[in-house]
């Protein structure tokens, strides 16, 4: 399964708007329901972070972190991941465990066989 971007700033108001939210100290989710039935994210990697060496690897480890877990993700979501300064202190195998606790959480993450997740 594969998702799609987010590039609109009208998409991302949207969601920062009227989308229901997760925290947790490496990443803030924001996520509601879309009528395309696909997966669509957006990244926000701000200043605060640092320079466009440590942003570009905060989206980097998102990304990574995502690919990991799509096979779980329900279909039908629009997704902005608000990355935070804590990020680039962990790997992506912990940013993958926080999105399977906020996902789970929401409602949004669809346990299935790992054996048969290949």
């Amino acid at each position: 399964m594969t998702f799609e971007t987010l590039k609109l700033n009208k998409e991302f108001r949207r969601l920062y708007g009227r989308g229901n939210c997760e925290v947790s100290p490496y990443v803030v989710t924001y996520f509601l329901k879309n009528k395309s039935g696909k997966i669509r994210i957006g990244i926000t990697t701000g200043k605060k972070l640092g320079n466009a060496v440590c942003r570009n690897r905060a989206r980097r480890l998102i990304v990574a972190a995502l690919r990991e877990n799509l096979a779980h993700i329900m279909p039908g979501y629009d997704f902005v991941f608000v990355a935070r300064t804590r990020i680039l202190s962990v790997k992506s195998t912990v940013i993958a465990e926080t999105f399977k606790k906020q996902l789970t959480t929401a409602g949004i993450w669809n346990d299935i066989d790992e054996e048969n997740s290949d």
